[in-house]
């Protein structure tokens, strides 16, 4: 009886709530909380299919809410303050359904406060208890109590070392962002001792086959290789990649491993691989060494750049030549060898050049494919040491395309080929930008640095645009806003758009080494190969969504430690003395002061408002002074001065030149 009480309360209770989610337009999602301290809450597609508005939430109203929750929202009524942050619809948590985390990383500040490692976070958490021999400055473990008022507290669970030590600030960011820890050296003992399993393969050992790489690649798990076609007209690319599901069968030790992990983690000064770095340097296309790879020969038209047609084989290759893009790049611009290099390499570099370059132009004309190539800055840092070595810059060259041309022709063949024979699949999936996201961001453009952007919705106008931005430093700092402005690539169990490739049907395959989707995918072909039943398409949508939240968690934290390097960089230089200029472009306006693109670096900076001359009022993107026009806006080009780094909030700060 008490049974059946408690079920007719709770279906009571179902019913009143259900009503009052109707009167007041009550929604359910997860929350995303961006560094600014402003929420998004995104909900599931509409019955109907369609997806539905990401819901803003104004700091306001987060409330006790953190990053990650499944909070239930209220909708507010369409109020001018909250049009003004966004067009689309705004809300208010009024619960927290499900706490994403119940613990964080945080370093210990004076007063018994904790700021979090991840600016996701609230910005401190007051301790309570004791702190097991904590002191100021120490990365600490924080196990969350309770929220009073919107004030988190917290219990010190775990001293973790000292922050600014390089390795202790690695650590703190691995157990932050909750990412594997390496293998153990029993594990790299028992995948030395796998051997690969039997299939059919062709020997291919005797194609002029190379490896392309960064100088300090540790995974070769890609090469290439030309050969001339059946007819003049045309000729065959070879794309050769690892064979990694000869050695990791589905459900093994190995591929669970490797599932958990989802995907190789490269942070600046510390490697996580996905798979045992002993199997990894094994099975690792290395030159002068017999390789099982799995590979898939492209038939391109040789004046079009047009792929005619593809076929997929296991087969046994042999690297020739272990290249870098350095020296392709060189062999590219000047048409000289280095020394050691044969007629036959010089002849197939040519031919690869020529032909890749085609297949680019075709793309570009038939897929208009968004060329956003944006110069990565990263930290470079020793793994043996963790000494800080330097930035180093990171720009598309054509030796870097020639790679790639090769690795999406390929991409796209098999993500053909899975639809073709009906295997279920894994896809790399871009939705077409969001026009509400766009158009702000249009506005930012038009207001900020007088450019009209037009129809970005459409992958040519966004071609026109990007082609026509000011070759000065805001073009980076354009393209950095636009880039925020799409949508996230992420992978499905069913084939859908890329809207930055202009693709409909694209699979990631040629990475199985440090990415599992690739890995899934080369899995799927080695059943349907054997004739054995692949995983069904449930099972992969599972693994899909688990990959891309992996993905994305990655990214965070590589961009945590870069960002958390580079001011440990830019202490030493500061420390060192010497030259102390940058050119900055104004990102940002806040009523604090401005938030600046220091483009050579990498990163933002930020300039305090009482550092600028003068009595400033903040005016919609611009700080203006009080009497008079003359100001600081979005867009506009500062000279700075590197004055301090404050650890704590985690920025560089700098001032105008000449103060």
């Amino acid at each position: 009886m008490k049974k059946e009480k408690k079920r007719r309360l709770r279906r009571i209770a179902d019913r009143a709530r259900r009503r009052r989610e109707e009167r007041h337009q009550i929604v359910v999602g997860k929350l995303t909380v961006t560094p600014g301290g402003f929420g998004f809450v995104a909900l599931p597609p509409a019955p109907d299919g369609h997806p539905q508005e990401d819901v803003f939430i104004p700091p306001k109203f987060i409330g006790s809410a953190m990053d990650g929750d499944e909070v239930r929202v209220e909708l507010l009524p369409q109020r001018e303050e909250f049009r003004k942050e966004r067009r689309g619809p705004a809300g208010r948590v009024v619960e927290v359904i499900d706490q994403a985390r119940e613990e964080f990383v945080g370093e210990l500040l004076p007063g018994n406060r904790v700021r979090p490692l991840n600016r996701r976070m609230p910005d401190d958490v007051e301790i309570s208890g004791a702190r097991h021999g904590a002191r100021r400055g120490d990365w600490v473990r924080v196990r969350l109590l309770r929220n009073d008022g919107g004030v988190w507290h917290g219990a010190i669970n775990k001293v973790m070392g000292r922050a600014g030590v390089i390795a202790a600030d690695l650590d703190a960011i691995v157990a932050e962002y909750d990412l594997a820890p390496p293998y153990r050296e029993s594990d790299n003992e028992e995948a030395l001792a796998l051997q690969p399993r039997e299939i059919a393969r062709e020997d291919r050992t005797g194609e002029l086959t190379v490896t392309i790489d960064p100088v300090d690649a540790k995974d070769f798990d890609d090469a290439v290789s030309i050969l001339p076609g059946k007819k003049e007209s045309e000729v065959i690319v070879g794309v050769h990649i690892s064979d990694v599901a000869a050695y990791i069968a589905p459900k093994s030790k190995f591929d669970r491993a490797a599932e958990t992990r989802g995907f190789s983690c490269y942070l600046p000064g510390r490697t996580l691989p996905m798979l045992p770095a002993a199997l990894t340097a094994r099975i690792s296309l290395r030159a002068g060494a017999d390789s099982c790879a799995h590979s898939v020969y492209l038939t391109v038209d040789k004046a079009s750049g047009k792929v005619l047609d593809f076929h997929r084989i296991h087969t046994k290759i042999r690297v020739d030549h272990r290249l870098n893009y350095e020296e392709v790049q060189s062999f590219i611009d000047t048409g000289k060898a280095p020394e050691g290099w044969s007629e036959a390499l010089c002849n197939s570099l040519r031919d690869l050049v020529a032909v890749t370059r085609r297949m680019r132009e075709y793309r570009k004309a038939n897929e208009s494919f968004i060329d956003l190539a944006l110069p990565e800055i990263r930290v470079l840092c020793s793994e043996a040491d963790n000494r800080i070595l330097g930035l180093s810059v990171k720009t598309a060259r054509e030796s870097e395309n020639l790679v790639e041309e090769c690795m999406l022709a390929a991409n796209s063949a098999v993500g053909t080929e899975l639809g073709q024979k009906s295997v279920a699949g894994l896809y790399r999936v871009h939705p077409a930008p969001d026009p509400e996201k766009i158009a702000e961001f249009s506005d930012l453009m038009e207001e900020a640095f007088g450019i009209v952007p037009g129809d970005l919705t459409d992958r040519k106008a966004c071609n026109r645009f990007i082609a026509g931005l000011p070759d000065d430093p805001r073009r980076p700092v354009i393209l950095s806003h636009l880039l925020r402005s799409l949508p996230r690539a992420y992978y499905l169990e069913k084939p859908a758009l890329h809207f930055g490739l202009g693709k409909g049907r694209y699979s990631h395959f040629t990475s199985p080494i440090r990415r599992y989707p690739d890995l899934i995918v080369h899995q799927q072909l080695w059943n349907l190969d054997t004739h054995v039943r692949t995983r069904s398409v449930s099972t992969l949508a599972r693994v899909a969504e688990a990959c891309s939240e992996k993905e994305e968690n990655n990214d965070a934290a590589y961009f945590a430690a870069n960002d958390r390097l580079k001011l440990r960089y830019l202490q030493e230089l500061l420390e060192k003395g010497g030259e102390n200029m940058y050119e900055g472009v104004v990102a940002k306006v806040t009523s604090a002061g401005l938030q600046v693109d220091v483009y050579e670096l990498g990163l933002y900076g930020f300039v305090p408002r009482e550092q600028l001359r003068g009595d400033f009022r903040r005016s919609s993107r611009s700080l203006k002074l009080r009497r008079g026009e003359q100001g600081y806006k979005t867009g506009d080009f500062i000279y700075l001065r590197l004055a301090q780094i404050d650890f704590a909030r985690g920025n560089a700060v700098f001032v105008p030149a000449g103060r």
